[in-house]
């Protein structure tokens, strides 16, 4: 399928059809092996570095998505909204035939995006790689001067809206990635959260062996219980404030009981048997840039619409009657851990 467009700056695109990660995610053990991020040039100050611009780049993401998620509640808690235009991905095309092709704009009018006319945002991908052969994966940052994607690390890409783009955040913006404590947010973004909690979940859910469905599990809920310990005493996962990291583990729980369990055999336990955990996420919650980019009907919706069927699966039947806020709010005693119960934020003027 070739996209033409009426600038004729822009050059038309050719799209290829979604790669499937059961079918080329998966290792000889049958364990989900998720594709590395393709554009990866980070911004910062060396001579090839991408560099910050207010208004230059737009954000792709998706509700569901929660590797997404996080880069659109760090770019309203740092009030970034102005620097960084966003548009919501899904799969919302009228047409079966172009489902194939990945996220799309079916939601909006015309079923294009609203700022690029875009249709799928595989668009991005193929004109940045004509031969790029992975999935077209959200956050992707765009640079609306070439419409082709600047970065797609959602390793990183938080991290360089705390930093990078520190001169358009707001004036009391929080400090998510202080330098003090640099060094052990990456160790536990990269070494625990990433590979056993947040992409843990996706080793159970494409797992194609039970001997790799097991390790993941295993790798799971023994971090869970490590956490589970460790806010037992912390108010936060560094202490008294809000950062990168607890960014990161909030977007998994906000999935879990609402969505991921529906993939997985017998659960060992719901995140809402984990006291201090459950607790945790509560308390992250009541804070506005979580509360307002967490869609919790939409990560919740059912497979099966027209419920014809014998047996339909839980959130077909349930989902859209369940007041998800409601819960989510109930209140929770985690001030007492903090040497500053009413402020969550770490902020230096």
């Amino acid at each position: 399928m070739t996209k033409h467009y009426p600038n004729p700056n822009i050059k038309p695109v050719t799209l290829k059809p979604r790669p499937i990660e059961t079918k080329t995610e998966i290792d000889e053990r049958g364990a989900f092996q998720r594709q590395k991020n393709r554009f990866t040039t980070p911004f910062g100050d060396a001579p090839d570095d991408l560099k910050a611009e207010a208004g230059r780049y737009h954000l792709f993401w998706a509700k569901g998505c929660h590797w997404s998620n996080r880069a659109s509640i760090v770019r309203e808690l740092l009030g970034l909204e102005e620097a960084i235009s966003v548009t919501i991905v899904g799969h919302e095309t009228s047409d079966p035939e172009k489902r194939k092709f990945g996220w799309d704009f079916g939601a909006y009018e015309g079923e294009v995006d609203p700022v690029t006319k875009a249709e799928f945002l595989a668009e991005f991908y193929y004109r940045t790689d004509p031969d790029y052969t992975g999935r077209s994966t959200v956050p992707a940052l765009v640079d609306l001067e070439t419409y082709t994607v600047a970065n797609n690390d959602y390793h990183r890409l938080t991290n360089y809206f705390e930093t990078a783009f520190k001169p358009f955040q707001k004036e009391d913006a929080p400090e998510l990635y202080p330098e003090e404590l640099r060094q052990d947010i990456d160790n536990l973004n990269d070494n625990v959260l990433f590979p056993f909690v947040n992409n843990g979940v996706y080793r159970m859910m494409f797992a194609q062996s039970l001997l790799a469905y097991n390790e993941a599990f295993d790798d799971f809920y023994n971090t869970l219980d490590i956490f589970e310990k460790r806010l037992a005493t912390n108010r936060f996962l560094f202490g008294d404030y809000v950062t990168d990291s607890d960014i990161r583990f909030f977007v998994t729980l906000a999935r879990f009981d609402t969505h991921y369990y529906r993939n997985l055999g017998p659960i060992k336990n719901r995140i809402a048997d984990y006291p201090n955990i459950w607790a945790y996420a509560r308390d992250l919650y009541e804070i506005p840039a979580f509360k307002n980019n967490t869609y919790f009907h939409d990560i919740a919706r059912g497979w099966d619409k027209k419920k014809e069927k014998l047996f339909v699966d839980f959130n077909s039947r349930f989902a859209d009657a369940i007041d998800f806020d409601a819960i989510w709010s109930q209140p929770q005693n985690r001030k007492y851990l903090s040497k500053t119960p009413d402020q969550k934020f770490l902020i230096r003027n």
